[in-house]
């Protein structure tokens, strides 16, 4: 029993000591009275502790304190023991045995919800099977003729217009230029100028409008008085390649003269301004049909407007061609029939109408789909097929507009269904491709790329589902939801964040020099300068939106022109 008093009384006085050293060191800014006033104070406490150190021994041994009493006991020295838990806690549905979340370049999704690709249980998007193979369960277009009468009657309207060898297909894979922070925010749209092969038009969430000469990359203008918010959608009409139309969630339509900046709006659908989120129509699906000459127009209430391009009048009332108070996200003419219109909402469709017998629920027919279709297009060069991107992470393909169009074709799944500060994921068909068979679109998921987790770019085969390529570059770590194919060459236009860049077909060479000399050609423009207003004079440039031109008078944009040219990594030439 003495033996273990004094290992009690040892270790009483070894933590008396630790305090006091450390209520020492918090005291020494203290002066030497208080000192020596807590020096004493800690002398007739620690004999205090002594004694009691001292009746505790004397007790048996089995009447030990708990930690708990020890803890209170001892309310005027050292706290509780701290414990850490070693076990791994998901984020997502917070149960232990696992995380989530990306590790490194690659992103872990809980195993607990259903997989974040196909939105499918029982497996994770790593081990996904469409994401091993994207034409994991997609059925094949069939080889053999599978034509009715009423589809050759179709296809010799437009016969002349195909050509029946297949050109080769040029992915462009290779980063060329880029134009950094070209916008206030983020791009929009974008569209490629008809006539003038190296110009490009892109519009921001701001409003605001830029052209700009990929070739000569210095060359490059920005209107920002077009619109005072979201530009949405642009189309350039096609009997003056000099004026472009533009559809905003101002409400508003402009015209603008590209060469001068003065735009004139063509329709305003908010004229007593902003009374309410329940009464602010804006504008998103717009299209041009130039046989009839008519702007078709399309509000986030459902309702469908036509407008006279020649005498910028509207042509009768608004017709409902969605689901009252649900936004028309897209429309599309068809190229070989202009007067079939291809309608797309948030209420869960994609319609098809014909634009000479427009009634409400008149339409040709309705295709379900699971969430909110972001876009539909006809394909480009017979309209005889229809693809859509819809918000359940699937691209749908009807393969013939005059057959059975209660189910798809085929049902391509594809990661695109993020939308929250991004522009929304829409799949084009390519323009040059006689076929109509390949797409593009960006991809939501990353990709590990040396370490860096990198969003590519992909090429689908819409007939088999299949993967064609996968376009991404070190330099661009952002998501590419916009992308556009050039009309006649092989160049690739990207918006990611606030640039764009331009994209070629990689020179498959087999001398290396050559191959070097190519991955040098990789120029770079930064999107900051002076400000060049209308009238001439310059002043500083400005993050706060613009005001609209939607007074009814025409308004000469504020113009900006860059200058400045900066060199990327392993430029060859000035």
């Amino acid at each position: 029993m003495a033996t273990r008093a004094r290992f009690v009384y040892t270790r009483r006085r070894a933590d008396d000591d630790e305090e006091e050293e450390e209520e020492q060191e918090e005291a020494s800014s203290s002066s030497s009275e208080d000192e020596q006033d807590e020096e004493e104070e800690e002398e007739v406490e620690g004999s205090d502790e002594e004694g009691v150190a001292e009746e505790e021994v004397a007790e048996e041994p089995s009447a030990r304190k708990p930690p708990a009493a020890a803890a209170v006991a001892g309310r005027g020295g050292r706290k509780g023991p701290i414990t850490i838990s070693l076990k791994k806690v998901c984020k997502v549905c917070k149960k232990t045995g696992h995380e989530a979340g990306f590790k490194g370049a690659v992103y872990i999704d809980c195993p607990m919800k259903p997989c974040f690709l196909c939105k499918m249980p029982g497996h994770t998007t790593l081990t996904c099977p469409h994401r091993v193979a994207m034409e994991h369960g997609v059925i094949p277009a069939p080889r053999r003729n599978t034509n009715t009468s009423l589809d050759y009657v179709f296809q010799s309207q437009v016969k002349g217009k195909i050509s029946m060898v297949k050109p080769r297909f040029l992915v462009p894979n290779q980063l060329e230029c880029g134009n950094i922070k070209f916008h206030q925010r983020r791009v929009t749209c974008l569209e490629f100028h008809p006539t003038k092969n190296n110009v490009l038009l892109s519009g921001d969430k701001k409003g605001l409008l830029g052209i700009w000469d990929y070739v000569k990359l210095h060359e490059k203008i920005t209107y920002d008085s077009v619109h005072s918010c979201i530009l949405n959608s642009m189309k350039l009409d096609s009997a003056n390649d000099g004026v472009l139309y533009t559809a905003s969630s101002d409400g508003t339509i402009s015209s603008t003269d590209l060469d001068t900046g003065m735009g004139s709006p063509l329709l305003n659908l908010n004229p007593d301004g902003w009374n309410g989120p329940s009464t602010w129509r804006m504008i998103y699906g717009m299209d041009l049909n130039a046989e009839k000459g008519l702007l078709l127009v399309a509000d986030s209430f459902g309702f469908l407007y036509l407008l006279d391009r020649r005498s910028k009048e509207r042509i009768g009332q608004p017709i409902l061609i969605h689901k009252k108070g649900s936004k028309v996200t897209g429309l599309h003419c068809n190229p070989a029939q202009p007067e079939v219109l291809l309608s797309s909402g948030n209420d869960h469709f994609a319609r098809i109408w014909d634009t000479r017998k427009l009634e409400p629920k008149s339409a040709l027919a309705s295709l379900a789909h699971g969430r909110v279709v972001n876009s539909g297009y006809f394909s480009p060069r017979s309209g005889n097929k229809i693809l859509t991107t819809c918000q359940d992470n699937r691209i749908r393909v009807w393969d013939y507009i005059f057959g059975n169009l209660e189910s798809p074709s085929r049902e391509i799944v594809h990661s695109h269904d993020f939308n929250r500060h991004l522009t929304p994921f829409k799949a084009e068909w390519d323009p040059k491709d006689y076929s109509e068979t390949v797409a593009v679109i960006g991809r939501y998921i990353s990709e590990n790329h040396n370490g860096v987790a990198l969003h590519p770019i992909d090429f689908i085969d819409t007939s088999t589902g299949k993967l064609l390529a996968e376009v991404m570059d070190p330099d661009i770590t952002t998501i590419s939801p916009v992308n556009k194919l050039h009309p006649q060459d092989d160049i690739l236009a990207t918006g990611s964040s606030r640039s764009i860049f331009i994209w070629k077909p990689k020179n498959d060479s087999d001398d290396p020099t050559e191959e070097r000399t190519s991955q040098k050609v990789k120029e770079y423009v930064y999107g900051s300068g002076s400000q060049k207003k209308a009238n001439g004079k310059r002043g500083d440039s400005s993050d706060d939106d613009s005001d609209g031109g939607s007074d009814g008078k025409n308004k000469k944009a504020k113009k900006t022109r860059f200058t400045h040219t900066a060199k990327g990594k392993g430029k060859s030439k000035a």
